[in-house]
């Protein structure tokens, strides 16, 4: 069953040129996707403790997803995730320190300790959610992509969601509207195989989710979401199309999960095989790229070890902040509610 899932998957997932990124560039992705996954052990640790609270869903494995479309935006153009959204926050700049925090429900967190894991928020760096609600955010997103058009200031809202967002009825309402006004958004849908412990074959009558885009005339493409290069290209593509043509793109990442849909059911649960699991983590994101840049001789493996040993230290650290931070005060409860106006 695993096999005939990993190549009915693969089918179609767009590979892309050979990486031309320099070897700063690739240290760089490198790092940001080994944050997230040391931020992200450290996040499940200290929610088994009970320091964190809430829900928690963590992104290990889907790392290429977020760092990968990142660095194609410029630092003004908005981005909203869906629920599962530690990887694009510290993909997007926000600190280990401020995010972790966040998930401790501190007054130093991201969200002031409001939002917890599922509610990531900061709006100078155009990040704008965090969004619990499955689908929720996606009308949100063409509102931010109006908005930038009628301002005429060229910027792009991103929206990332799972592929169990694309049966809701917001996700089909919202791209026929992008696609009729022409709005330059781009919607990445990171498709890990399963919405919860449902598997996308019983939940969705079209595996290729990417051809949703044929009802709306809007641009679509099927990208490996494993390989930070594949992925960098196509949303290079896609803001491009939004930004000098104002047209929406609908791009659908092949990624996976290797950890369970939250920390319910934190290995695989039972709704998928340890064989499964084993086998996409051939491809794992981090090491496909270590693999290039070790062949590149961009980095040996002293240097893996110290960029391991910094990334460690960075979390450590943060964990550290979190737990010496105050709480919100109690009159906190009252700010940020309402927005004053006459």
């Amino acid at each position: 069953m695993a096999g005939s899932r990993a190549s009915s998957r693969a089918k179609g997932a767009a590979r892309g040129p050979e990486p031309s990124a320099s070897s700063e560039q690739c240290l760089t992705y490198l790092r940001q996707m080994k944050l997230i996954r040391h931020f992200e052990d450290k996040a499940g640790e200290a929610y088994s403790l009970g320091k964190v609270g809430g829900f928690c869903h963590l992104y290990i494995g889907q790392e290429a997803v977020a760092v990968g479309s990142m660095a194609a935006l410029r630092s003004d153009d908005y981005i909203t995730a869906s629920y599962r959204d530690h990887g694009h926050a510290l993909a997007r700049g926000l600190t280990a320190r401020s995010v972790m925090a966040e998930l401790f429900g501190k007054a130093t967190g991201c969200s002031h300790g409001k939002g917890g894991s599922m509610h990531l928020f900061d709006a100078s760096l155009g990040f704008l959610g965090g969004h619990g609600i499955v689908g929720g955010h996606i009308p949100l997103t063409a509102g931010m992509a109006f908005a930038a058009k009628y301002r005429k200031t060229d910027q792009v809202a991103v929206c990332f969601f799972g592929e169990a967002a694309v049966n809701i009825g917001s996700f089909h309402e919202t791209l026929n509207m992008a696609a009729l006004w022409k709005l330059p958004a781009v919607f990445i849908v990171e498709n890990n195989g399963y919405g919860m412990g449902t598997a996308l074959a019983r939940a969705s009558s079209k595996l290729d989710l990417a051809h949703r885009a044929y009802s709306y005339e809007m641009t679509e493409e099927v990208v490996d979401g494993q390989d930070v290069f594949t992925v960098r290209s196509a949303v290079d593509r896609a803001v491009e199309r939004a930004r000098l043509e104002s047209l929406p793109t609908l791009l659908e990442m092949r990624t996976y999960r290797y950890v369970g849909h939250s920390m319910s059911d934190a290995a695989h649960g039972t709704y998928r095989t340890k064989e499964e699991v084993e086998e996409f983590r051939q491809r794992d994101p981090i090491k496909l790229l270590e693999a290039h840049m070790v062949a590149a001789k961009m980095i040996d493996e002293a240097g893996l070890k110290a960029l391991d040993e910094q990334v460690v230290a960075e979390v450590e650290d943060a964990v550290t902040f979190a737990e010496e931070s105050p709480d919100p005060a109690p009159e906190a409860l009252w700010t940020d509610v309402l927005a004053g106006g006459q």
